[in-house]
Parts: structure tokens; C-alpha cells; sequence
């Protein structure tokens, strides 16, 4: 894309993951479920190559809520920083105000896991050829476990993603491999795909299908699928939003919604 707005238009991520720790199943499911939907590129799960701008910032204050049979869970707010210290590397940070609401118990919140990342795109976009890219991101067990804040354990995340755009409509997607260490857990893939429509010059639409193999013993794999929006206020002001649920995994409801800044 060529320009500050269009980049985050389509640069939808992420990548919190809120947890449920009182219900060890739960957690794991939605540890799955959600490696980046404060994950990933916001306000999707799957990611895009494209990175910042050269000397750019983007800044997110948002949330992200997922309802399943055990409770609800997310964060309130996550603020997310990205940053564009070379050209086509961006650096990134998300620290989350997590929450843990089961539906027996009681509800706790506080600092969730903090995400660090870089993405880096190598190979840039043509006619003839997609752009792709790379965005590792280490989840820094910061939250307290024993809350249900946090997963206890550093977690790794190692996809390729990969966009091409062709007028006013965009797809991207791709996925990688999930380390996931803990008792019980087991390492696992994520793959998404988002099909996104510039409406107009504010407003661009998309929708997002994704799929998760079982990050434990006692889990299965999901299906599930996301709607969402982003809208340009100025050039400077952003809003975004999205919402899904899960097909055949843990979780009933997922929604997200953010004010972004870019400068």
C-alpha cells in the first residue's frame, strides 16, 4: 500500500492472548484460539507483511473480550506499540490490563503477558508478485498464572505471512507454529486468511476465516471466522472493530475494538 492510512487498513493483529486460568482446559483452548487477536493485525487474528513506515508510529488503546462456557476473559484495555526502525522492520510491544471472569468464582484482573515482536518484510509487492513477511513475537509470562492473567510460561510464535492487492480489495494471510510449552500443552499451528474491501475512502470492510490444530491433550482443533471494520476518522485517528466466534473450538463470542493513532 502506499500510504500511512492504507498501511494500517490492512495491517489487521496481532496479538494478545487472554486467558482463563481457573479452568486449565478453558485456558488452553483459548490459548489457541486467539495467538493475536490483540493479538495479530488489528482488528483480525491473521496478520499482513507490512510493517510501519520508516520512522512511523502506530499506537493502539483497545480491548478484547471472548466468551466461552467457562466465563468471559480478555483485556481492558491492551495498549499496543509499533514503531518503524528501518525500512521495512517494525518493532513491536503490546501490554495488556487482563481480566479473568469465570462463570463460578471469583473474577480477577490485572498485568496479563506482555507480547514483544519484530516484523520484517522481504519481498515487497508487484504486479506479478505478493509481498512477504515475517513477524516473530515472544509472550513474556508477565501475568500472574494463579489469577488467570497469564500463561506461566514464555510462548513463541513463528509465522510468514504474505498480501496482494489488486484495486480496492486486499488478501492476506498465511500462519506459523506456536511454542507452547507447560504441562499438558503441546505445540501448535495457527492459519488465517482475510479478505478485506476499501467501501470508501474512510471506511474498509473485511471478514476472516481461521484455523487452529490442538495446543493440548485434552483439546481439538478450531474453526472459526471474524467480521470487522476500520475507519478513518483524520489521517491521524483511527477506529476499529471486529467480531466472530469459533465453529468447533472453546469460544462462543470474540470481539475486539480499538482507537489507533498513527504519527
Amino acid at each position: 500500500m502506499t500510504t500511512e492510512n492504507d498501511d494500517r487498513t490492512h495491517h489487521i493483529a496481532g496479538s494478545l492472548k487472554p486467558r482463563i486460568g481457573l479452568f486449565p482446559a478453558a485456558l488452553a483452548a483459548a490459548l489457541a484460539l486467539l495467538p493475536r487477536m490483540v493479538c495479530a493485525g488489528p482488528p483480525f487474528i491473521t496478520d499482513d507483511p507490512e510493517p510501519v513506515e520508516l520512522h512511523n508510529w502506530e499506537v493502539y488503546l483497545g480491548t478484547i473480550d471472548q466468551r466461552t462456557s467457562a466465563g468471559y476473559t480478555g483485556t481492558a484495555p491492551h495498549i499496543e506499540v509499533n514503531y518503524g526502525a528501518l525500512t521495512d522492520l517494525q518493532l513491536h510491544t503490546i501490554v495488556p490490563l487482563a481480566y479473568d471472569r469465570p462463570a463460578e468464582g471469583p473474577g480477577h484482573a490485572g498485568l496479563g503477558d506482555i507480547e514483544l515482536g519484530a516484523k520484517w518484510r522481504f519481498v515487497q509487492e508487484s504486479d506479478t508478485t505478493p509481498q512477504i513477511g515475517i513477524f516473530p513475537l515472544l509472550e513474556v509470562p508477565t501475568g500472574d498464572e494463579h489469577r488467570g492473567l497469564g500463561s506461566g510460561y514464555d510462548q513463541v510464535f513463528l509465522p510468514v505471512w504474505i498480501q496482494k492487492s489488486a484495486g480496492d480489495w486486499t488478501a492476506y494471510g498465511g500462519g506459523g507454529y506456536w511454542i507452547n510449552p507447560g504441562s499438558g500443552n503441546r505445540n501448535y499451528w495457527f492459519t488465517g486468511i482475510v479478505v478485506q474491501y476499501q467501501l470508501c475512502k474512510k471506511l474498509a470492510l473485511g471478514g476472516e476465516l481461521f484455523h487452529t490444530t490442538p495446543s493440548t491433550a485434552s483439546t481439538s482443533t478450531s474453526n472459526g471466522f471474524n467480521v470487522g471494520a476500520i475507519f478513518d476518522c483524520t489521517e491521524h485517528v483511527h477506529l476499529m472493530a471486529s467480531a466472530g466466534r469459533d465453529f468447533s473450538g472453546p469460544a462462543d463470542m470474540l470481539a475486539y475494538a480499538a482507537i489507533q493513532l498513527t504519527f
